[in-house]
């Protein structure tokens, strides 16, 4: 966790949180429930895959966000982002002429 910012900022990595807890807890559930140690270690090899896939993307996707938003702020110009006003018709200085 980076200084300043709270823990609800990072969605994506609640979600890689739970995704690892569950990476722990599905073994121990196959164990309890039958299923052999083998078995077991195969379905949280494929867990663990499925998740480092999942926050790979994730964080692609967080980073190519940004970079728009970035891209997106350095094409308008400051103090130029309302230039015009679109209150519609008959809200101009013309229309108060009498």
């Amino acid at each position: 966790m980076r200084p300043g910012r709270r823990p609800h900022d990072d969605p994506a990595g609640d979600v890689v949180r739970w995704a690892a807890f569950s990476c722990l807890l599905v073994p121990v559930v196959l164990v309890v429930y039958g299923t052999s140690f083998g078995g077991a270690a195969v379905a949280t090899l494929g867990l663990v895959a499925v998740t480092a896939a999942c926050r790979a993307m994730l964080r692609y996707s967080e980073k190519a966000q940004r970079a728009a938003l970035v891209l997106t702020e350095d094409r308008l110009p400051p103090g130029r982002r309302r230039r015009h006003s679109r209150a519609g018709r008959g809200s101009g200085r013309r229309a108060r002429r009498g």
